[in-house]
């Protein structure tokens, strides 16, 4: 009968994890096909010819981010940029807001209300980039002859946002009823979708002679490499030991513990990367967008910007470098509170061996996630540099973006950590439902 009921809870366990994963592998499949549905009133054959004369520039990084949708310029172009920009500007308005930060210490209601907020952002965010992509295809002429503008940038900016919002509803769906985060998910999906691409081009390029071949080895040499430092540096931790003072309840009495407070080298995972990344590539788009539809010393000026903030661009790296490590601190300093830390220390009877408790024990945790903080960030800004510095110094043909390597190998670990979760979770429960039952069975005996 226990072995029965084991079995049923396993079974119930392993058929939930399909059915999620099922979710999951769905809801990636409609994205893509998403990708290839067409803005109306868009000529697909005058934007194939934009992006085939500015390849290897700022569009094709951002292309890589959209999945593809971009270079098609698919009702999806935007991606899910909008939802994460209006995310982090609500995190730090509700770090900044006692307002908002009192909302969000009001339990299940106040997170309502601030992802309502961040709907909202989501969509004003979405039109103001939506109107200015429209505005810079519409000055290049890749609108159908005949249409009226109206129409099409009324058209074409609907198109978009609800391309928008629809990938923030797949997002919340993804998170809610599949495994891992939905947003890092979808920016996932869209990275991979482009590798099997990157690597034919790599392969035909060596067998053309564009690439040498031990150039090619080397490169996937270095690929392998990263990802190995990647997933060390995702797993670093720095481990505060934690005394827990000797406890009298009643006549038991509890010896003196000890334990360990982890705190993580990249406390902010790669939501800096993305950020900076959103940050950098609409503006230099936008800019080259506008540069190429404008005229004289105005539209000269324009493009030298976007040329001189485009990929493989000395001042590319110094601001994505300094964006990187700004965002770094800022996340961390938001998601991490130390003196809350030091607080719940000295509520449960612990402290730092050493330190006092209190406001001691909260600069010392401080000071410590300082020093973290400081090395996560190089961490994450050499990862995200160092392809970009390989493109550049080998003149490789394709692009081979530190970026999103980052972004791939932590959501798979954060996606193989939920698994192997729900997993143990599952095995806990039936232990659990065993022991219940064994329990009751010498009770009626």
């Amino acid at each position: 009968m226990v072995t029965q009921g084991m079995q049923s809870g396993n079974k119930k366990g392993l058929s939930e994890l399909f059915a999620r994963l099922k979710f999951l592998f769905l809801a990636i499949v409609v994205y893509r096909l998403g990708t290839h549905i067409p803005v109306p009133g868009i000529d697909p054959e005058q934007v194939a010819q934009l992006f085939n004369q500015n390849q290897g520039t700022i569009l094709g990084m951002f292309n890589m981010f959209s999945g593809g949708a971009l270079e098609r310029m698919s009702i999806l172009a935007l991606g899910i940029m909008p939802y994460i920009s209006a995310s982090i500007i609500m995190q730090m308005m509700t770090a900044l807001t006692p307002s908002l930060e009192q909302l969000k210490k009001e339990g299940e209601a106040g997170r309502r209300k601030i992802s309502q907020y961040t709907r909202y952002l989501t969509v004003g965010i979405a039109a103001v980039q939506a109107f200015a992509m429209v505005a810079g295809m519409a000055g290049q002429g890749m609108a159908y002859a005949g249409v009226p503008m109206f129409s099409f940038y009324l058209i074409a900016v609907v198109s978009l946002i609800t391309g928008a919002v629809f990938m923030m509803w797949l997002g919340e769906q993804v998170t809610e009823r599949g495994i891992g985060n939905g947003i890092s998910m979808l920016i996932f999906a869209g990275i991979v979708a482009g590798l099997p691409t990157a690597v034919g081009q790599a392969f035909e390029s060596a067998k053309t002679g564009d690439l040498h071949l031990l150039a090619l080895l080397a490169i996937g040499f270095a690929a392998v490499a990263i990802v190995w430092f990647v997933v060390r540096m995702e797993r670093g931790q720095r481990r505060i030991t934690i005394q827990y003072a000797r406890r009298q309840a009643g006549r038991q009495a509890y010896s003196a513990q000890t334990s360990h407070l982890p705190l993580k080298i990249n406390m902010a995972g790669v939501i800096p990367v993305i950020f900076a990344s959103s940050i950098l590539l609409f503006p230099a788009s936008i800019a080259q967008w506008f540069g190429s539809a404008a005229e004289g010393k105005t539209g000269e000026i324009i493009q030298e910007i976007a040329l001189a903030i485009g990929p493989g661009q000395p001042l590319n790296f110094v601001i994505f470098a300094v964006l990187i490590v700004l965002f770094c601190f800022v996340y961390t300093a938001m998601m991490y509170n130390p003196k809350e830390v030091a607080d719940n220390l000295k509520k449960g009877g612990a402290y730092i061996p050493g330190v006092r408790p209190g406001e001691q024990s909260a600069r010392y945790i401080d000071k410590v996630l300082t020093r973290l903080t400081v090395v996560g960030s190089i961490y994450i800004a050499a990862v995200a540099l160092l392809p970009q510095f390989l493109v550049v110094s080998a003149n490789i043909p394709f692009y081979l973006g530190g970026t999103s390597l980052l972004i791939v190998v932590v959501v798979v670990m954060d996606f193989m950590s939920q698994v192997q979760s729900h997993l143990m979770s599952h095995q806990y429960d039936s232990i659990m439902k065993k022991a219940n039952l064994q329990s009751y069975g010498r009770g009626a005996r």
